[in-house]
């Protein structure tokens, strides 16, 4: 027997409907206020339709667009709850009310670019460093050769990303060491 579209879900329910565990419905709580499931006796938890939507919004930011916990709460706290849903969904013509909307009190709602901190990828470079010979001003970095051609600019920046992503791992494991 399936539910209603607007009945209550609880959390084994919304878990395999989003093809999560339930840990991590539980975590996403401590990390998004915006996630306010209604708990019953004993602590058990049921979502509404709204959390779900919302849930899949952060779910598609975090999984398929590779955005981190931090990015995606800096987007919900600029763009609020319904833009993040409008996002997962796809609804660009609900997107494009709200930018309409929010336009005259506020920035435009919008997701990040590469200048922030909040795609996974994306290193916080110095924009005056160089690490290796990577980075600097990028006009006068000349072109790289490995023996069997040249390293192009597009290709020197995605190995200073991964450069920085495999620092910022090491950091990682070094704070847990």
């Amino acid at each position: 027997m399936d539910k209603s579209p607007d009945a209550f879900r609880t959390i084994s329910e919304v878990a395999d409907d989003l093809d999560l565990p339930q840990h991590v419905l539980r975590f996403w709580e401590t990390r998004f206020p915006q996630i306010k499931p209604m708990k019953r006796g004993g602590g058990r938890r049921y979502y509404r339709p709204d959390d779900i939507e919302l849930l899949k919004g952060i779910r598609h930011l975090l999984y398929d667009q590779g955005y981190t916990i931090k990015g995606v709460q800096k987007l919900l706290k600029t763009n609020g709850n319904k833009f993040v849903m409008a996002v997962a969904s796809g609804d660009v013509a609900a997107m494009e009310a709200l930018v309409a909307a929010s336009s005259g009190k506020q920035e435009e709602p919008r997701l990040a670019g590469p200048e922030e901190d909040q795609i996974v990828g994306r290193p916080k470079a110095r924009s005056t460093g160089r690490f290796f010979g990577f980075g600097g001003n990028g006009d006068d970095t000349p072109e790289v050769t490995n023996g069997k051609g040249a390293v192009g600019k597009e290709d020197r920046a995605l190995l200073q990303e991964a450069l920085f992503d495999l620092l910022e791992c090491k950091r990682l494991l070094d704070q847990v060491r």
